[in-house]
């Protein structure tokens, strides 16, 4: 058991970003196809966040052509670049699956100032 942590500690990241539910994001995902890698962000809100150690997960929701797309990112993931925290938002829950069946304006977060 001792051998588990050990490596799992190993793996982890030593700057974690510090990421809020409500908070827009843009993330700088590293994409390999075939021998190649390049970087694509995907930015949205922060809806979720599972902390949970070496397994810890953040998801991000946007709408791209009208349709809603959400992507679980690992916070410890090599291919995880980096994440640019764009505004910080003011909410009052722990996660904001509500949005998923709202559109417009009432989809938006407020920003805490």
């Amino acid at each position: 058991m001792d051998l588990i942590k050990a490596f799992t500690n190993e793996q982890l990241k030593s700057e974690v970003p510090t990421l809020r539910i409500g908070d827009t994001v843009r993330v700088h995902n590293r994409i390999k196809e075939g021998d190649k890698s390049r970087i694509q962000m995907f930015e949205g809100t922060v809806i979720a966040l599972h902390n949970s150690g070496i397994s810890s997960t953040f998801t991000v929701r946007r709408v791209a052509y009208g349709v809603g797309v959400e992507k679980t990112f690992p916070v410890h993931s090599p291919n995880v670049e980096k994440v640019d925290v764009i505004r910080v938002g003011k909410v009052r829950r722990a996660k904001l699956y509500y949005l998923r069946d709202r559109v417009g304006k009432s989809a938006k977060v407020k920003e805490r100032i």
